[in-house]
């Protein structure tokens, strides 16, 4: 489904346009990929890197804003599917530039919007993340309303526009730039012995670039309009990863951070009246007088239990020491 199409990623510099990249050229054969992004020296680093790596002769780099709304029209000229990535996601920063991380995450997400159904943009899929779950900070409340904002959009299915919007969450990527794991391999490589942790009761979990990716790749194959993907992954204790990275190693707990939570959330109790279990992953689907079930919904799922809830910390899957020793390698 992927072949012979053009497709746009917003942030496309960060890690997951990256993974994105390395995985469409060897899994399809697209027409064209077209990295939309605001970071002239990002996008100059990141033809470097990847010139010997896929077929740069398909690759495109747009400088743009996702703030600016002309410019996105423009980029989504001839566009079969957007992927929107952009966002402020430092905790810290958006609750410090609480205007700026609005105009990017929400006003940014509108542009997105209207810039896809203005264009005849096939469909859309937004990168969501588990702290706009019952949100505690303003990253997370901005994902929010985010969220809210795409899966509203499929109203105009049926009228002037053929477009459709699904969202993907997930929670933080191992490895990825801000997580744990680059910051204690520094303290690791600087002869460090003690480890610092916010909660030693603290859960996450585990997901890859690579399986995010994949995630994104069924919502363009098979969403209809309206679904929330998240993924079926296993969990980890916070203090096992730290074994499993320095072994015998010191802790320090300093205690946990304002806007952070013990458990990542995917699926609240009030999100079971329409969530659906499939092999691999869970779909959230809308639960609005306009959407259209029999029309939208996916064949083979199973209507959850009421009151069912998917978080870190209840989850039937679980990384042991050594499971989590042994993915870090491949990292």
């Amino acid at each position: 489904m992927l072949n012979d199409k053009t497709i746009l990623i917003t942030g496309g510099t960060g890690s997951f346009g990256k993974k994105f990249l390395e995985k469409i050229f060897a899994e399809y054969e697209p027409k064209k990929v077209i990295i939309y992004s605001r970071d002239e020296y990002k996008q100059s680093v990141m033809k470097m890197e990847y010139a010997d790596k896929v077929d740069m002769s398909r690759v495109r780099f747009f400088i743009g804003d996702v703030r600016d709304k002309e410019r996105m029209q423009r980029a989504f000229v001839g566009v079969d599917y957007v992927i929107h990535a952009a966002a402020m996601k430092q905790v810290p920063t958006c609750e410090y530039n609480p205007m700026e991380a609005i105009k990017t995450n929400i006003h940014g997400a509108q542009n997105v919007i209207d810039a896809a159904l203005d264009c005849g943009v096939e469909k859309v899929v937004a990168l969501s993340t588990d702290k706009a779950v019952n949100p505690i900070n303003l990253y997370g409340g901005t994902k929010l309303v985010s969220d809210k904002l795409f899966i509203a959009a499929n109203a105009y299915i049926g009228t002037n526009y053929n477009t459709t919007f699904s969202v993907v969450r997930y929670g933080n990527v191992a490895g990825s730039r801000g997580s744990v794991i680059p910051i204690w391999r520094k303290v690791i490589e600087n002869g460090g012995d003690t480890l610092g942790v916010t909660d030693m009761r603290m859960t996450r979990f585990w997901i890859t670039l690579d399986e995010g990716v994949e995630l994104v790749f069924k919502a363009l194959r098979e969403s209809n309009g309206g679904e929330t993907y998240i993924s079926k992954i296993p969990s980890f204790h916070i203090g096992d990863l730290a074994e499993a990275m320095l072994p015998g190693c010191k802790i320090n707990e300093f205690g946990i951070r304002e806007g952070e939570k013990l458990h990542e959330v995917m699926v609240t109790k009030d999100d079971s009246f329409m969530t659906y279990e499939y092999e691999n992953h869970y779909i959230i689907y809308p639960h609005f007088e306009w959407w259209n079930f029999e029309r939208n919904y996916t064949r083979g799922g199973v209507k959850v239990s009421e009151g069912f809830e998917y978080n870190s910390g209840n989850n039937t899957q679980w990384l042991s020491v050594e499971e989590l020793r042994k993915a870090l390698k491949h990292m």
